[in-house]
Order: C-alpha cells, then sequence, then structure tokens
C-alpha cells in the first residue's frame, strides 16, 4: 500500500482492524527473514563442498558477524522503536531527527568495528574458536566479511526504520535483493573463480554494499521520512533512547554471538566435526526462528504507533493474536523438522558421518524446546516497542546469556557432547520462566491504564 505522507501512514497503523494489520506488515518481513537466513545457509551449503574445516570456519566467523549485526540492530531498532513512538503521537520533526542519528552513527560504528578487527585479526580467529587446522581458513573468510561490516551495520539501520514506520514490503527488497545476488555469486566465485572459502566471503561483502543501496533508495518511497545528514544532531536524548529501545537486541545478538563462540570452544574440544556439526544446526535453527522473527516484526510497528497513540487494546490484541499463531505454527514445524533431522543435516555435510551423527542430535534436542519461543520473542518485542528497556533486556539475555553461558560450562562437564548438544533447549525452558512473569507485569499495566484513557483513543 503507497502512502503519500507520514500522516496518512499513521491513520491507517491507528485505524486498520489488528489482526489483519499484522499480518499485512508480517508477510514481508517473513519473506525477508527466511530469504537472508536461506543466503546464510547457502554459504554454509557451497562451502561444505569443500572440506569440514571451511564448514567450520564459517560457522566460526558468524559469531562475529552476529556482534557486528547486533550493533546495527542497537541503532535499527534503538532510532526505530522511538520513530514509532513519535510517528504514533505524531511529531514528525523529532522522528527526522532520530533517523539521522541512528543511521550516520551505525554507518560510522561498522567503520570502527572493520579497522579494529583487521587489525587483530590472527588472535580474534582464534579468540572466536577457531582450532589450529581452522585457522587458515577462519582468517582467509574473516578479512573479506570485516570489509562490508560499514553496509552490514547502516543497512540493519535503514531496514528496521522503514519497518518501524509501517513499510515493511520495501525494506524487503532491499533485503532480498542483497541476499539473492549472494546466493548466485556463492557458486560462482567460490568454484568458477576457485576462491574457496573466500568467495563465499566476497559473495556475502558484495551483496551488503547492494543491498545497502537498494535500501538508500526504498527509503525514499512509501512516505517514509527522509534522512539528511542536516538532521543529524547527536545529543545525550538521542543516545539515551537508542539505548533504551536498542540495548535489548544488542544483548539478544551479542550475547547469541558470545554463546556462539562458547559453543565453538566447547564442541571444539570434541573435534571440528563437532565444530562443523554445531555449525549446521545453528544455521538450520537461524532459518526456523527467522519466521518467527519476521512475524514478531510484522507485530512491532503497529504496537509501537499503538502504544504512542495510548491505544493498549489494540497492542494487546496484537500481541496475543501473535502468541497464538506463533505457538500453532512453531509447533508444526518441531514435529517435521524432528522426523527429518538427518536429511536436513545431511544436505550440507553428504558423506561425513561424524558430522551427520552430532548435527542430528543437537538438531533434535533443540527443536523439542522451539515452541516456548513464540512467547519469548513475542514479549521481549513487545517489551522493547513500548520502551520497557530493562525488561526487555532481561528477556532478550535469558535464552542466550543469562542461563546459556552457565549451562555451556556445566552441562559438557557432567554430560560430554550431549552436553553440548542439549544446551540451547534447556536454556529456552528456563527462559520462559524470567519471560511470563515480566511480560504479564506489563499487560496487566496496560490493561490498568487503559481505563484512564480517552474514549476516542481505545480500540476501534
Amino acid at each position: 500500500m503507497e502512502f503519500k505522507s507520514a500522516e496518512e501512514k499513521r491513520n491507517y497503523m491507528l485505524e486498520e482492524p489488528v489482526k489483519r494489520l499484522v499480518c499485512r506488515l508480517a508477510v514481508p518481513t517473513i519473506l525477508s527473514m527466511l530469504v537472508t537466513s536461506f543466503y546464510n545457509m547457502a554459504d554454509t551449503f557451497f562451502v561444505g563442498k569443500i572440506n569440514t574445516q571451511s564448514t567450520a570456519a564459517v560457522g566460526v566467523v558468524f559469531s562475529l558477524m552476529a556482534i557486528i549485526q547486533a550493533v546495527g540492530f542497537l541503532f535499527g531498532h534503538g532510532s526505530g522503536n522511538y520513530i514509532s513512538r513519535k510517528l504514533g503521537a505524531g511529531d514528525i520533526e523529532e522522528a527526522q531527527k532520530m533517523s539521522a542519528v541512528g543511521f550516520f552513527t551505525s554507518f560510522l560504528a561498522g567503520i570502527i568495528i572493520m579497522i579494529g578487527c583487521l587489525f587483530f585479526i590472527e588472535p580474534l580467529s582464534f579468540a572466536l574458536g577457531s582450532t589450529v587446522t581452522i585457522q587458515p581458513y577462519t582468517v582467509a573468510y574473516l578479512k573479506i566479511i570485516l570489509i562490508g561490516a560499514p553496509a552490514m551495520t547502516a543497512s540493519l539501520v535503514l531496514n528496521n526504520q522503514m519497518r518501524f514506520q509501517g513499510s515493511a514490503f520495501y525494506a524487503m527488497i532491499g533485503i532480498v535483493s542483497g541476499a539473492v545476488i549472494n546466493i548466485a555469486l556463492d557458486p560462482l566465485l567460490i568454484f568458477g573463480f576457485e576462491m574457496g572459502v573466500a568467495g563465499a566471503a566476497l559473495a556475502t561483502t558484495i551483496s551488503q554494499y547492494i543491498s545497502f543501496v537498494f535500501l538508500l533508495v526504498m527509503m525514499r518511497r512509501g512516505g517514509n521520512i527522509q534522512i539528511s545528514f542536516r538532521n543529524f544532531k547527536p545529543s545525550l536524548h538521542f543516545y539515551k533512547e537508542v539505548i533504551r529501545g536498542g540495548i535489548p537486541s544488542l544483548f539478544r545478538q551479542g550475547l547469541a554471538s558470545v554463546a556462539t563462540i562458547c559453543l565453538n570452544h566447547a564442541a571444539g574440544v570434541y573435534g571440528d566435526a563437532a565444530i562443523a556439526g554445531m555449525s549446521i544446526v545453528s544455521r538450520i535453527m537461524m532459518f526456523v526462528n527467522s519466521a518467527l522473527i519476521g512475524f514478531g516484526q510484522g507485530f512491532q510497528p503497529v504496537c509501537g504507533f499503538n502504544y504512542g497513540a495510548k491505544k493498549y487494546k489494540r497492542v494487546l490484541e496484537a500481541f496475543f493474536f501473535c502468541v497464538k499463531v506463533a505457538f500453532l505454527c512453531l509447533a508444526g514445524i518441531a514435529v517435521i523438522v524432528f522426523l527429518c533431522a538427518p536429511q536436513l543435516v545431511t544436505v550440507f555435510r553428504k558423506g561425513d558421518v561424524d558430522v551427520i551423527e552430532v548435527g542430528t542430535a543437537a538438531l533434535r534436542y533443540s527443536i523439542v524446546a522451539l515452541p516456548l519461543s513464540s512467547w519469548i520473542i513475542m514479549c521481549n518485542m513487545m517489551l522493547q516497542s513500548i520502551g520497557k528497556g530493562l525488561k526487555a533486556s532481561i528477556v532478550a539475555s535469558a535464552r542466550q546469556g543469562i542461563f546459556f553461558l552457565p549451562l555451556i560450562t556445566i552441562l559438557p562437564y557432567f554430560c560430554g557432547l550431549t552436553g553440548v548438544e542439549i544446551c540451547q533447549a534447556v536454556s529456552d525452558i528456563f527462559a520462559l520462566t524470567v519471560s511470563i512473569p515480566l511480560g504479564v507485569s506489563v499487560i496487566k499495566e496496560m490493561k490498568r491504564d487503559d481505563t484512564n484513557v480517552p474514549q476516542d483513543q481505545s480500540i476501534r
């Protein structure tokens, strides 16, 4: 749907029936997340045809890519959440300033990350979990990936700012374009030009910059507020809001990266095949979770706009709708993946019995707890979108931080390799016990506040 102004879009976000609105915004975000995850899996698939060390190296570097993405999400979600609330309240000028602060600061952060990591690339590769045999492949992949860091961080800001403004379709075009190009370049550079694992990295970096350009173009369509350097007025106020709205994403993504590094070290005790197997499982689970995250991203702008306009009933209606739909879909997916686990792992590393054995067991353990994510993820997204930064950060940190990090140390000590394989599922169970009371407390608060809102601001 094409909007001519921010005001026209605001009216649509506040008046369109909630379930229809969430689904309409979720379709492009789900597609965007699935395609993005698919091209991450494509790297693993094509690199898996080289050797086990190359497959493991991609998994090792993925943890650093997650940190780079975490910085992008910090500024993207932090600025986007603020923008949606301000647009919901009708304050377009303030939203424009935040848009510029988020974009330009993230691009600068990407440059700093690129330079700093390139300078320490060899010790960094070991810190990420490389073994002596994997390290040469890790360095070859990593030094090219880092060149794309500024485009990666800035692209995530553009994508999320558009999404939080209700322009999920245009955000999808920018992200999907880069993903498709990456998938096309992977076999060409890896095998056609015989670049090996470096070819996979170059394909990813090229696609990141192409996606960045597409997102800049898409930002000028659909009634989005325009990013302009004259609106770049950094201040403590804006950065506080970025931190409040974005720190849960930084924790979630950053701790996921730390968890992956710890996972690599824990699996490395059992050999390169264990690292490769866990790397494959991580990519498969990321692909499965991407649909849930995409659905939640369709909910977030609805949540932000309506919370800013004090239409709390619409926020709660959207939240419970998303939790119910997500639980049913994830339960169905979990059954299918559990039954097909060996075949899924074999796609990435055919003929390697050790990798397939580790991957199958880990995938089945992880998928059992998948339906629990329906509440955990949606609760986190709601808390983040309405500015409950502390509670959102606790929920975001629970799965792969507060519980996962101690468990990845304790469980392998008692259960060996099985402890590594079951760690994420056990962590998810604990995370649910934390997220339920935090989510319920905010739901009660909104129900109470709704009684004090004038009738013309309640649900239509």
